[in-house]
């Protein structure tokens, strides 16, 4: 590697001493220049790390969106031998993915002069591609010899490797921080573009933007073959800076076969917006033509928290009671977007997985409920790690799915999974201290461990059903979809089951037609002659409110109607292996073009059956009292249909839902279309997600053949 050494050029020949029992290397690592781009922006978001005889000693902070960057970051360092060199790497941060080199370096400390600051270039390069110019770094370099006792020198080194094991630990909690306690929500409403550029030999473009804050990005739909397109979707992010931040924008047209092409960009500085406000801005887009229409709201958000075992709000008498104060009945209609709050708990895990050769993991622990995310400290060398930790969350749709995961902190690589567990808020127990068997990445099947969780959820039951018929919050993206022969298995084998049950009730139909059962024949005639002879549309909505009144009798008597899940853990049983063949297959490259533009076909059937497929399980699931909450909201629902419809003409309630429709845009232009309906389904969870969501058996005597097959890679 290049190392370029900046000093007066009458300097003395370096002076080593005879051998010191340690040496001093202080280090200031001071700016990065021309660095490798590695985001689809055009930039990075470097940082750095030193690493000596193969420890790692120093994490550099993080510098986003920059390739000139300046970190002015101080470390002093105690190393016992001068043969191993500092090896410098820096990689480019990307939340929630794994983060990308940007290069290395080593540089030599025998060649250091000794007690004399000295101004270090480093040339980083690629190991496999040593040709590429991949930047420099600039250091100050002093080392200097400790003398003295040499059981001392030795503590010191001690303390100075248990500090840097201490920064192991603080280094997580910065990378994530901006991922933890926020001070705002930046709510945008992507309305429309106008005079784009065409992309396209047919004069149009197929648009779609992206937004990124920091380590949050969303990702609009795509419009096709529009140079005016129409998205009117919201999306919100967190807001950390106290004085603000800065949103980049990108628009690009989507190209099957080969690389999207870029179509512009803008920014929005958030420091120049009021808060709780909204902002109409027409925002002209660089390198590029036309413009976009934003609406930008800045809002305050009540923080979650973190907080030691001992210290919890809910166990005060007297804040629990103004808590539930606040989410009662009589407040139904305060801050709708308050739904509720709920307080998590992480005590302990048991017989955690061994990541390390060692025979021993260095386990930290996640909690995320929809876009938030909060994590635990690291505890050290240990299967059976004790965290101890409070975590308070907003809840803003109460069919969210709380996720907790266990890392093993790896400081070489990025964290190694160790398991998840995945829990709907409306399925927990408030007050009950409970063991959770730790699920697969892909939340298909066991794997080794147990993790104690107390959770409590507090909510406002009328505002939980309000929110249920507005849009569900988009996560944020995290990866690309990819073609999966065995997820596209598991969704066809899940749409032939809905179109068989069609099918077969088809054929039940016809059976009383040709007389197969005269005793049924009759009956299903002499119901029909009635049911026609005396319809009213009411009828419709009551006749939807007897399966769900049906089966909530049978299972009220303990005769649960739901399908059997054990079909589909069958079928999701070996797709961990699967999706780790995936993830190998898509990490070869150099297809042809022709391949893309198949994979582009194949993603969108594979999307098309399990969408199909996820809406006809959620209907099953609603009138199977798959989520009870969802039943009893169905119930209501019906129930006001019927109530409306008997006693209100159906020609007056069709005259208010077409003036309804027809002013919708008059009073509202920048309204977003939304289907009650739909959004009522999508907090359905489908038979997948059953599976997902359903409880593991703890099983005391597990056979080691099944933790090893259960086990992620």
């Amino acid at each position: 590697m290049g190392i370029n050494i900046v000093a007066p050029s009458n300097a003395e020949p370096p002076h080593q001493p005879p051998g010191p029992a340690m040496y001093q290397l202080d280090i200031i690592l001071k700016k990065g220049s021309n660095l490798a781009i590695r985001d689809r922006t055009g930039t990075s978001d470097p940082y750095v790390k030193f690493k000596i005889a193969g420890k790692e000693v120093f994490r550099s902070k993080t510098i986003h969106k920059n390739l000139n960057p300046v970190w002015d970051d101080r470390v002093s360092l105690l190393v016992e031998s001068l043969k191993d060199p500092l090896y410098v790497k820096v990689f480019d941060y990307d939340f929630g993915l794994q983060d990308d080199f940007m290069g290395s370096a080593n540089l030599h400390l025998e060649s250091l002069e000794h007690q004399r600051t000295l101004d270090v270039t480093l040339d980083l390069k690629d190991p496999q591609y040593p040709e590429h110019n991949l930047g420099s770094l600039d250091l100050a370099v002093t080392l200097s010899p400790k003398e003295g006792d040499m059981r001392d020198a030795t503590m010191l080194l001690r303390r100075n490797w248990k500090r840097s094991c201490k920064y192991q630990s603080m280094r997580l909690s910065d990378v994530h921080r901006k991922a933890q306690l926020w001070r705002g929500i930046v709510s945008i409403s992507l309305i429309e573009g106008r005079s784009l550029q065409p992309m396209d030999a047919n004069g149009f473009s197929d648009p779609y933007v992206k937004f990124r804050m920091g380590h949050q990005k969303y990702k609009s739909k795509t419009i096709p073959k529009t140079l005016n397109p129409q998205w009117r979707e919201q999306f919100d992010f967190h807001l950390y800076e106290e004085h603000g931040g800065y949103v980049d924008i990108t628009v690009w047209d989507k190209d099957a076969g080969k690389k999207d092409d870029f179509m512009g960009r803008c920014t929005v500085n958030l420091s120049h917006l009021t808060k709780e406000h909204t902002h109409k801005l027409d925002l002209p887009l660089e390198e590029g033509e036309g413009l976009l229409v934003l609406l930008v709201t800045l809002t305050a958000s009540a923080a979650v928290s973190i907080s030691d075992l001992s210290v919890n709000m809910l166990d005060d008498p007297h804040e629990r009671h103004q808590i539930m104060q606040r989410y009662s009945l009589w407040r139904s209609f305060n801050n709708l977007k308050d739904v509720g709050v709920v307080q998590v708990k992480v005590i302990r895990a048991d017989g955690l997985m061994a990541a390390d050769v060692t025979g021993k993991s260095d386990p930290f622990c996640v909690v995320e409920l929809s876009n938030d995310r909060l994590q635990t400290h690291t505890v050290y060398k240990n299967l059976n790690p004790e965290w101890n930790k409070v975590f308070t969350f907003n809840v803003k749709d109460i069919h969210s799915v709380l996720e907790v995961s266990v890392y093993d902190e790896d400081r070489d690589r990025s964290a190694d999974f160790l398991g998840k567990v995945a829990i709907p808020l409306l399925n927990i127990q408030n007050g009950e201290r409970k063991a959770y068997a730790l699920k697969s990445k892909e939340l298909t099947g066991p794997t080794k461990g147990v993790i104690f969780l107390e959770i409590d959820v507090i909510f406002n039951a009328v505002k939980a059903g309000l929110t249920t018929l507005i849009p569900i919050e988009q996560k944020y993206i995290e990866e690309e979809p990819r073609v999966s022969k065995q997820l596209l298995l598991r969704n066809f084998n899940r749409v032939r089951r809905c179109i068989m049950f069609l099918i077969n009730t088809g054929c039940y139909i016809n059976s009383c037609f040709e007389w197969d059962s005269p005793q049924r024949s009759i009956c299903a005639l002499v119901l029909f002659v009635i049911v026609v002879w005396n319809f009213e549309l009411y009828m419709i909505p009551l006749a939807l409110l007897l399966p769900l009144a049906w089966n909530y009798i049978l299972i009220a008597s303990g005769k649960d109607t739901r399908q059997d899940v054990q079909a589909m853990e069958d079928l999701l049983e070996d797709e961990d292996e699967e999706f780790d063949r995936d993830d190998k297959d898509s990490e070869r490259k150099g297809f042809m073009n022709k391949l893309y533009a198949i994979q582009d076909v194949c993603i969108s059937v594979q999307n098309a059956l399990d969408e199909v497929a996820s809406y006809g399980e959620r209907i099953k699931n609603t009138f199977n009292w798959t989520v009870p909450f969802l039943s009893w909201l169905a119930i209501v629902a019906f129930g006001a249909a019927t109530t409306i419809i008997y006693f209100i003409p159906l020609r007056y309630i069709v005259l208010a839902w077409g003036v309804n429709k027809f002013t919708k845009k008059l009073r509202d232009p920048y309204t977003i279309d939304n289907n009650e309906l739909l959004d009522f389904l999508s907090r359905v969870p489908s038979d997948v997600q059953v599976v997902q969501y359903r409880e593991l058996k703890l099983d005391p005597n597990p056979s080691p053949n099944k933790r090893k097959k259960n086990n992620p890679g």
